[in-house]
């Protein structure tokens, strides 16, 4: 049985507790009103309101004096507007640092459960040894998808203008608010059918989740196979509910973010990302445990084929990037390539950076297969995948929720702590709870001795 070490429970406890800390910090200094975003901008050396006037008057010299009335008050109502956008924008932003963070990690560990999904409906001989590593790490997906819930509820009940098609009026012909494109989405873009179907995505996860695992569990104190296979007909059935699950999810909790855009490639790419770092988290804590003296029977074959499905969503990734990014840019139809020019000349960094974490870095690194079987090297390339993939769910929400006013700031690291410190805490409790190898899997003698 695995024990949990006081130094890595005590670590994961003060990354929560710094995170909270800074969260509350983000959130206590978010501007409240127009007037402190005036300061800000001022400060940035944008201009302030006084600028508006100043132009406002030279144009009154040109002008009668009833045209220069109008036009001023004209001036300093979108003046008003612009602040009002940028209040929501900084508003925004510890929300969204939060957001970020908070489904990186959950989406994470789902990709670990299609993972062992798919390892269940193979029938893989490699890997049953790496079942409990799995199942622990998806431990974290009932926590994760309780915060996750609350954050979208919050949403709806407009704590925060992270959706802008949940603003008041958006959608009424009437209203100053009123979006044509997004009226046209209603139908699909409400908040009650939004919340219940993320309800239903969130909670079916979940009880497979459960049921897989009280089976697997009771499968090591069965003398025939009747749990193993049951667990094959419930996970072949989950990787149907699953997979039309996975690109509806995108659609409602990623793409809308930015509802004027869509992609038909879209539910694929946030897959691909969400795999990726799934398989490269059971790497890095099965590579953990191996140093700690656990897992015996697990050896470098097994540790190299975890890189190589590393290697191959890596190089799958940049494939759905690539081909997302080529097709909407060389159409070059307005609404779709809006979003990429927002993203090269506002994220240019972070948006280029990602490829080179997620894609180049992976591909000199790990297509080397001596490399495949190097703790350090892995350990490595599984801290770039991770922070690279991070960095590509960064680049998909934030752009729509705070625009221009983005820098990586307290919120984004403290809200990145704080779900790592949750992480790592819920993932090694959940080891300990049984032991690391899996008894009466069927495979699992295949698995002890896997060799190539």
């Amino acid at each position: 049985m695995y024990t949990f070490s006081s130094k890595l429970k005590t670590f994961s406890i003060v990354l929560m507790a710094i995170g909270l800390l800074g969260i509350g910090y983000g959130f206590l200094n978010a501007p409240k009103d127009i007037q402190e975003v005036e300061q800000i901008l001022a400060a940035e050396g944008h201009g302030g309101h006084g600028e508006v006037k100043h132009e406002a008057a030279d144009e009154a010299h040109a002008a009668s004096a009833s045209h220069a009335e109008v036009k001023e008050t004209n001036e300093v109502k979108e003046h008003e507007e612009h602040l009002t956008h940028v209040l929501h924008q900084l508003q925004n932003k510890p929300w969204a640092a939060l957001y970020v963070a908070c489904i990186f990690f959950m989406l994470l560990s789902m990709g670990v459960l299609a993972f062992y999904a798919i390892q269940q409906v193979a029938l893989a001989g490699w890997s049953p040894v790496l079942f409990r590593v799995m199942q622990g790490i998806t431990a974290y997906l009932p926590v994760g998808s309780v915060i996750f819930f609350i954050i979208l509820v919050l949403c709806g009940l407009h704590f925060n203008h992270l959706f802008a098609w949940l603003v008041e009026g958006v959608t009424d012909p009437n209203s100053p608010n009123f979006d044509k494109i997004i009226a046209g989405k209603a139908g699909y873009l409400n908040f009650p059918f939004w919340i219940v179907r993320a309800a239903i995505f969130l909670g079916g996860w979940n009880v497979y989740r459960f049921y897989s695992r009280k089976n697997c569990l009771a499968q090591d104190e069965s003398t025939d196979d009747s749990f193993y296979k049951k667990n094959f007909n419930i996970t072949a059935g989950f990787l149907v509910f699953f997979i039309v699950t996975e690109s509806i999810m995108s659609w409602d909790w990623i793409m809308s973010i930015d509802p004027h855009w869509s992609s038909t490639l879209f539910g694929w790419y946030v897959f691909a990302s969400f795999f990726v770092s799934g398989i490269t988290m059971i790497a890095m804590v099965t590579l953990y445990l191996k140093s700690r003296g656990y897992l015996e029977y697990v050896n470098t074959s097994h540790i190299h084929d975890l890189a190589k499905f590393m290697f191959g969503i890596s190089v799958f990734w940049t494939y759905l990037w690539f081909s997302q990014f080529m097709l909407i840019w060389y159409a070059n139809i307005p609404e779709e390539i809006t979003y990429f020019i927002t993203r090269i000349q506002l994220y240019n960094l972070p948006f280029f950076g990602a490829v080179v974490m997620n894609f180049v870095f992976p591909l000199l690194i790990l297509i080397n297969t001596d490399f495949k079987r190097i703790t350090w090297v892995l350990v490595m390339a599984g801290v770039v995948i991770l922070t690279g993939h991070y960095i590509d769910f960064f680049n998909m929400i934030m752009p729509g929720t705070v625009g221009d006013k983005w820098f990586i700031g307290i919120s984004e690291i403290a809200s990145v702590l704080f779900f790592l410190g949750l992480f790592i805490y819920v993932v090694f409790t959940a080891l300990t709870k049984a032991p690391l190898l899996p008894k009466r899997n069927p495979y699992i003698e295949e698995s002890k001795h896997f060799h190539y």
